[in-house]
Parts: structure tokens; sequence; C-alpha cells
């Protein structure tokens, strides 16, 4: 047996962290953002929040964390095939709807209703707030510290930010401006390729575990689905290819083979671009004024197609639009009970309410607490709050262990 080779590890280059500290011997800064948000009390609540169904609704439907896994692994698989950095790449993935309310964008919008002209709401800006204050468990700071790559992916994963900046982020850049220029965001540049990987990953995600879970809720059929062009061609290629195959496959296969499809598209038009323009840094791709890792025309309309369509079958449905209106009107009814009486908050976030200078600092509060719920934790607050036989109103072990 030879001897073991036990080496440091090479790092990374990283513009670095706002609090600095020493590197770790075996990881670089980037798989050491990735395991911190692992280990974080909100990425593991995202087991318990809803994609499109709410969670009670099935055990077999994605959740919000599924997806961001899903996410995950295609961006490492497309930042590998890039020769990007496949871990810068997974953790913003990882962290990309960290942020997101309970039930969905259906509770995005009913929080940021009630946020109108208290400071808004934005699941991105909730997601950079969860990683530089609100996660609470390294001793010398507040958050999880990420490196400055992290973060810029985390805020302009889905493009520059010029107007309409929510305030959660407009708040972090006049911190960092006042405290470490360097660590600028520069919201108005596109960001690395790794975050655009991990943008276009989640599309690649959502719209075929879409098809999945929408076919297997019985929103539509395989019929249906068909009459989606170069959908419909997969699945003729499959059934040709796979004689008698029953539908479980065959609707596996299709969406195995949509995928690939697409992460073909996307490196072959990245070249292209890259070719083109001949750039020689990542910097070059930040100035750039537009995406380096898209989609090719005749892939970004095919995928609109399949997008209108399930939109109208699936997102629109009466069965998804029940849904949308009980978790609208729980997230709503929640943040107005805790406007008209912070003495009902549990007894850590009462006290942080209490300690709050301004009225935009007691609704961001509110904000933080019910956005931070998961599905089911928000059902039963609710009915803490509005059912007389709505059990104990106790403090739970999410308010003890979770914040």
């Amino acid at each position: 047996m030879g001897e073991l080779n036990l080496y440091k590890t090479e790092y990374v280059k990283s513009k670095g962290r706002f609090f600095k500290e020493s590197e770790s011997s075996y990881r670089n800064p980037f798989m050491r953002d990735r395991d911190r948000l692992i280990h974080s009390a909100a990425f593991r609540r995202l087991e318990h929040k809803t994609q499109v169904f709410v969670q009670h609704e099935g055990d077999n439907f994605r959740s919000r964390l599924t997806h961001t896994i899903e996410v995950a692994q295609i961006a490492r698989t497309l930042a590998t095939r890039l020769n990007l950095d496949s871990d810068l790449a997974e953790t913003i993935a990882l962290a990309h709807d960290l942020g997101h309310t309970p039930f969905g964008h259906a509770g995005e919008e009913a929080l940021n209703n009630a946020m109108k002209n208290k400071g808004g709401f934005d699941h991105n800006a909730q997601t950079l707030r969860i990683v530089t204050k609100l996660e609470k468990k390294y001793a010398a700071f507040d958050g999880l510290n990420l490196t400055w790559e992290s973060l810029e992916g985390i805020v302009k994963h889905n493009g520059p930010l010029k107007n309409n900046i929510p305030t959660v982020i407009k708040d972090y850049q006049k911190l960092i401006k006042n405290n470490n220029s360097s660590l600028n965001l520069n919201l108005d540049k596109f960001a690395g390729p790794e975050a655009q990987v991990a943008a276009i990953s989640d599309d690649i995600a959502y719209c075929n575990h879409d098809i999945d879970d929408g076919l297997r809720a019985g929103l539509f059929n395989l019929e249906a689905l068909e009459s989606i062009e170069h959908v419909g061609q997969v699945i003729l290629n499959n059934r040709k290819k796979w004689r008698n195959i029953e539908n479980k496959r065959l609707i596996h296969e299709t969406i195995r083979n949509l995928i690939n499809i697409m992460i073909e598209d996307v490196i072959s038009e990245y070249k292209k671009i890259i070719n083109e323009n001949k750039f020689r840094s990542v910097e070059d791709i930040r100035n750039y004024n537009n995406k380096v890792i898209c989609f090719s025309q005749n892939m970004f309309n095919d995928n609109q197609n399949l997008r209108k369509f399930l939109f109208e079958k699936m997102y629109k449905h009466t069965i998804v639009n029940r849904m949308t209106l009980k978790a609208k009107s729980i997230v709503e009814d929640l943040f107005n009970a805790f406007s008209n009486d912070t003495s009902i908050l549990p007894l850590e976030w009462r006290e942080i309410a209490d300690n709050v200078n301004t009225d935009r600092e007691l609704y961001r509060t509110i904000s933080d607490y019910i956005a931070g719920m998961t599905d089911r934790y928000a059902v039963m607050e609710h009915k803490r709050l509005y059912d007389l036989h709505g059990g104990w109103t106790g403090t739970s072990l999410y308010d003890k262990r979770d914040r």
C-alpha cells in the first residue's frame, strides 16, 4: 500500500468575504459556501415548501428542496461541460430559492402585496438577507459569510439590476460601499458565467419536471403534451425506439431526453458566443451586454411553447388556482395579524420586533418570520390564530431551534 498523499488544497481565486476568515485546508472557498448553505436552517425548510403543489397534496410531487437539488445537478453538469467552476455553479443553484416563502410564488405575491410601500418582498433579495443576516450560528458573524462570487450569483443570476432594485439589496449595497468597496456587487452588470449556468439550469429543471408533476396529478395527459411540436417529436422517437413501452417509463425517457437536448443546446450556443466575441476573461463576460449562457433562438421558441402549455394546463388549472387562493389568504391573514399586534408573535420574534427603531424595520421583521415558514407551519400558525380549536398557542421547535 502506497503512502497517503496529504496536501493543501490549491484555492480557486475569490474576491473574498465580508468577514475575513482563514482558508480551509481541504475545501476551496466555493465548496465551503456550498456546505454552509446545505447545513443552514433555511435550506432544511425547503423540504416543506411548495414548488407547484402544496406539500400535503402528495409525497411524490416535487418540493422546493427536490427542485433545488435537481437544479444543482444540472448546473454541475453544465459547468463541467463548459470548463467553468462547477462548485460555484452548484453553490448558486443550491441558494437560488432559499428566500422563497411558503406556498411558492403565490405566497411571494401575497407577501409582496402586504409589504407594498413598506420595502416590498422579493425572494432573491430575501435569500441575500438570509445568507448575510438571518442565519445565526457562527460565533464571529451573522449570516453565512459567503464569498463575493456566491453573493453576486444569488443577487444577479437572472440578470443585472438597474430598475426597481429591491430595498434589501439596496441596503446591502450601501453597507458594502461604506465598509468594503472592493466587494461591490456591481448591480448594473451581468453576473459571471456560473451564475448564468444556475439560472438556465433552473429553467431546464422546472419546465421538464413540471411536466412530470402535471402528468402525475392528472392535470393533462400525454396526448395533450404531444401537441407541443418538439416534445411530441421526442415522445414519438421514444415510442419507435421502445416498442410497447408503458407510459410511466415513456414519461421518464421523454423528460430525460428533453433535458439532454436543452443542455446540448446551451453548450453549443455558449461556444458560439465565446468564439464570436473572443472573450479572454470572466470580466469580459460581466461587461458583455447580454447573457452568454442561453438557449439558441429555436430552443428558446420551443421552450416558450412549453411554458405556454404549462401555464394554461397546469399553473392556471382550477386545482392550482384554488390552492393559490387559500395560500394567499393565509399569508395575508398572518401579516395583518402580526402587524396589528406584535404581542402574538412567538417570543423570540416578539423580542426582535420590540427592539426595532422604525415601522419599516418592524414590517421587515414580520416579513422575515412569515417568509421563513414552511407550508405546514404557516397552516398551523394560521389555525392557532384564527381557529378557536386550533390547539396550543405556545412556541414550537421551529421557534426555538431554527432561529
